[in-house]
């Protein structure tokens, strides 16, 4: 067992409960798929800690991922299968490192499937800070190993996904109709002279992104997540936090963000990342993303940052993107999007009064998120949500989730 008990059932012997749907009511609540469940592999913590880039004294808690309790918060929450989300949060000292630490991680996962037939599924994880790593990562594991998706970061060094520098692997991912699931990270720094309210002294030498600011493994670009930071729900970001591969050709100047929490006492993880998953899906749509390439789905973590409660203001001024946007255009990529529950999330009324109900997937976000906050906050809200009739909460819990990826058969 790892240091960390992830959420202590393993440790307190807790025996497995769970929700239970009325009688005659079939709502899925103890067959659940879960798109969002993060994975770092005991293999990739140990490979780490002998080439001296972990230290697993200082890694916050969701670093320590075990099966066994994994299992037990599954068991606990009704969640039949889940997807695991690679993590691999350190700084690399070349390309031919983070490939070799990929190919650690996925060996895991892949073992990690074959030990729990129908428990686990995995993502392949891309850095498309390296995108030479990155192509050879979607198709080993794609092609070679099953997986059945990529997981990606929405920024790296404040190159948002949507970039057209990004075009090539997402050209790969459409050839494989591939699902592409996101998560946030710290924000990059404000690029100099960038327009907007920024008060006196915005923008100078050295600050908010000007120059001298963002230096490599700052902020939200490669190197972020340094061991022991964030540590909140979702604190690590997505695969490449930590990681230190080069900039993609083409990558604006200005990378990364400042090092710790943008606002002293408030963790980044409760509002930043929610504004980086805005941020992503907005520059999806200036790009028209999912238009280019039709085949994508683009999972959004934590039911969408902040997009549902901005759908109608992205509409109204969507002549504000540079190059302007049809409002038609916003609305087809909000309805295209899929969304994950992870967060616990915000009241299905407002998100499904912006989006396609049959979109929207069941994530627990552990072990970033306490395995008693799945069990006891997120899940019963899932369960008494009056937005839900028992077939949409079905949909939620796992049929979505099977339509978007059939090969996950629940156990």
């Amino acid at each position: 067992m790892p240091e960390y008990g992830a959420g202590g059932f393993a440790a307190s012997g807790a025996s497995p409960s769970g929700p239970t749907a009325p009688e005659g009511e079939d709502d899925g609540s103890r067959a659940v798929i879960d798109v969002h469940h993060h994975f770092c592999a005991p293999q990739w913590r140990e490979w780490g800690e002998a080439r001296g880039l972990v230290n697993p004294r200082a890694l916050p808690p969701w670093a320590h991922w075990d099966a066994e309790s994994a299992l037990a918060l599954m068991d606990r929450a009704g969640i039949a299968t889940a997807v695991l989300k690679p993590m691999l949060p350190a700084r690399y000292e070349s390309s031919a490192q983070l490939r070799e630490a990929v190919t650690v991680t996925l060996r895991a996962a892949v073992e990690a499937v074959e030990a729990h037939p129908g428990r686990f599924f995995f993502h392949t994880p891309l850095f498309l800070d390296d995108l030479e790593v990155s192509s050879w990562a979607l198709r080993h594991g794609l092609d070679e190993l099953g997986a059945v998706g990529v997981n990606v970061t929405a920024n790296y060094g404040g190159v948002y996904l949507g970039d057209p520098v990004y075009d090539g692997i997402f050209a790969e991912l459409d050839e494989r109709s591939a699902v592409v699931d996101t998560h946030p990270h710290n924000l990059p720094a404000v690029p100099a002279g960038a327009g907007g309210t920024g008060g006196p002294g915005a923008g100078r030498p050295g600050e908010h992104g000007g120059p001298g600011a963002g230096r490599p493994g700052e902020g939200g670009g490669p190197g972020a997540g340094r061991p022991g930071e964030g540590g909140g729900p979702g604190a690590g970001g997505g695969p490449g936090a930590g990681a230190g591969g080069p900039r993609p050709a083409g990558g604006r100047p200005g990378a990364g963000g400042p090092p710790g929490v943008t606002v002293p006492g408030v963790p980044n993880f409760l509002c930043d990342f929610l504004l980086d998953t805005t941020r992503a899906a907005a520059n999806m749509i200036r790009n028209r993303t999912l238009d280019r390439f039709p085949n994508l789905s683009v999972i959004l973590p934590h039911g969408g940052g902040f997009l549902p409660h901005i759908a109608t203001r992205l509409e109204a001024f969507a002549g504000s993107f540079d190059p302007p946007v049809d409002p038609a255009v916003v609305r087809d990529h909000l309805h295209r999007f899929y969304y994950d529950t992870a967060g616990p999330m915000s009241p299905a009324g407002t998100l499904l009064a912006t989006v396609d109900p049959a979109r929207i997937l069941f994530g627990s976000d552990w072990p970033a998120c306490p395995a008693d906050v799945v069990t006891d906050v997120a899940v019963p809200a899932l369960a008494a949500d009056p937005a839900l009739t028992p077939a949409l909460r079905r949909a939620v819990n796992r049929e979505n989730a099977l339509r978007l990826m059939p090969r996950l058969v629940p156990a």
